[in-house]
This record gives C-alpha cells, sequence and structure tokens, in this order.
C-alpha cells in the first residue's frame, strides 16, 4: 500500500508555546491560526468571557498576532474573515452560549456582532465571500447551512437531495463553494451558490475530510484502522468510481494521537496532537 507523507505547512511560533491551544484552522486564502488561551477550560464549569491570543502565520511564514476581547466559548472553533476579522464560535449552543454562540471580532479584536448557528457545530469555515458554513454532527438534525457574517441564514441543507444526512462527517470550502461527505450514505455533495445541490454516489465510509481538484478526489480518514487511510477516486456524472486507496502519515509516521482536519480546495491541512504544527496534502500536486 502506498504511503504519502503529509508537507510540513506551518508552525506555532515557539514564543506562544507556553499558552494552551484552544483551537487551530487554515483559512480559506491559506493562513493558518491558532486561538490560544493562558489556561485549558475546565470540565464542567460555565465560562466566563476571556481574553485570548490568536496567532497567524501565512503562507510565507510570516507572523501576525491578533487579541481578542471577552471570548465566552469554551472549547471554539475559529476562522478568518476575509476582511481580516475573525469568527468565534462554541461548537454547544447552551444556556449562556446559546443567543452569543457566534462571535465576530473586527481586525483590532473588538467584537462586532453575535448570534446562534444552532448546537452540534462539527465544522465551520468561511468562505471568499465572508459567509460562514457550518456543518452540523448528528445531534442537531440541521446538516449544513450557510451564514452571513451578520448572522443571516443564506442558504439550507434542508429540502436538498441529500439522502442519509445525519452528521456531516466531511465540509471542504473553497472559493465560495463546498463539498461535503455525511453519514450515513457518505454521498459526495457538490454545493454551488445558485446552482442545484449536486450528488454522487460514493464507497468511500467514514473520511473525516476531503479534497477535489478537476476530476480527482481523495478522502482521508475512515473507521478504526483507516484512520489513515487516503482513498482516491475519479468524479462521474453520478458517482466517484474509486481508483487506489493508500495511506496519509503524519512526517514522523503513524501515531495515536488526536487529530484535526480541515479541507480546502486540493488540500487537506492535518495537525496531531500537541496542535502546534500543520502538515498538508495536495491533490493538484
Amino acid at each position: 500500500m502506498q504511503k504519502t507523507t503529509l508537507v510540513p505547512y506551518a508552525h506555532l511560533p515557539r514564543a506562544h508555546r507556553d499558552r494552551h491551544v484552544l483551537t487551530s484552522t487554515v483559512d480559506v486564502f491559506g493562513a493558518a491560526h491558532w486561538l490560544l488561551a493562558e489556561h485549558a477550560p475546565q470540565p464542567g464549569g460555565d465560562a466566563m468571557p476571556f481574553d485570548v491570543l490568536v496567532v497567524s502565520v501565512d503562507s510565507g511564514g510570516n507572523v501576525e498576532l491578533t487579541e481578542l476581547n471577552a471570548v465566552r466559548a469554551r472549547w471554539p472553533h475559529l476562522d478568518r474573515l476575509p476582511d481580516g476579522g475573525f469568527v468565534v464560535a462554541a461548537s454547544r449552543a447552551r444556556r449562556y452560549e446559546d443567543a452569543n454562540q457566534v462571535q465576530v471580532f473586527d481586525t483590532l479584536g473588538r467584537e462586532t456582532s453575535s448570534f446562534s448557528v444552532g448546537d452540534a457545530i462539527e465544522h465551520l469555515l468561511v468562505d471568499e465571500d465572508s459567509h460562514i458554513w457550518v456543518g452540523h454532527f448528528d445531534e442537531n438534525p440541521a446538516g449544513i447551512r450557510r451564514w452571513s457574517a451578520a448572522g443571516r441564514l443564506a442558504w439550507t441543507s434542508d429540502g436538498a437531495p441529500i439522502p442519509g444526512l445525519f452528521d456531516c462527517y466531511a465540509l471542504n470550502v473553497s472559493g465560495t463553494a463546498a463539498w461535503a461527505c455525511p453519514y450515513t450514505d457518505f454521498p459526495l455533495v457538490e454545493i454551488r451558490p445558485g446552482r442545484p445541490v449536486r450528488v454522487r454516489a460514493n464507497r468511500v465510509r467514514g473520511a473525516h475530510a476531503v479534497a477535489v481538484h478537476g476530476e480527482r478526489v481523495a478522502f482521508y480518514g475512515g473507521y478504526g484502522e483507516e484512520r489513515d487511510r487516503l482513498a482516491h477516486g475519479e468524479l462521474t456524472e453520478t458517482s466517484v468510481e474509486p481508483t487506489d486507496v493508500g495511506l496519509l502519515t503524519l512526517p514522523d509516521g503513524p501515531a495515536s494521537r488526536r487529530r484535526r482536519v480541515v479541507s480546502r480546495g486540493s488540500r487537506i491541512y492535518v495537525q496531531a496532537e500537541p496542535f502546534t504544527t500543520w502538515g498538508v496534502f495536495d491533490l493538484s500536486s
């Protein structure tokens, strides 16, 4: 079985590694961001607003620091808006987190608006038009939705011909389009604003990331021993036809550590504990 090694992509500067990594992501333009707090959140306790630091590293290695004031999410998602601001969202919408679940910050780190997108966020990715794509896991039947940065619902998967949409396992947002691979049937779903949703049958089960380039597609992850699986396929009008299966490994080899993945166009970004380094697989190369 062919092995593909992730290419090192971005690193959290050592000067900031004494802080706790709340979350990290790679935005639609390829910059990596880390959301850092002084301490790890305590399980079971209500969160009080706290200040955090966002460390951003662009594709050229340039570092930018942004302090965000009065963040409320203990278990957050993070992404950057095209204007340089940030979106921070609590993965669960409960009690105090409900109406203020999503916080939007300007470039100076000041909160400008807040709203709710619903409980059980699995993925949150901002596109080039500042729309926020949210994929939910199975405790929220909302499926996949797209919101404006002001909190207006712009698109929903309700009524779309997507079979078995109970959990958005994989979500890829690039440009203004999105690709998804949801549980239980795991079709490859293509969503483009202003066009009908396109659904292709797919035999790859359990992938948590997907990359698309032209007529080629790659799925990363799976159940149990298939967590390192990299399954390739080709797109037809109605289906994904498998071509080959290999392994996608960390630069230091397979590991049992927890991982975080972000899918952007032809790229799959992977981060393992302690979540200070991003590696990348690029289907286009």
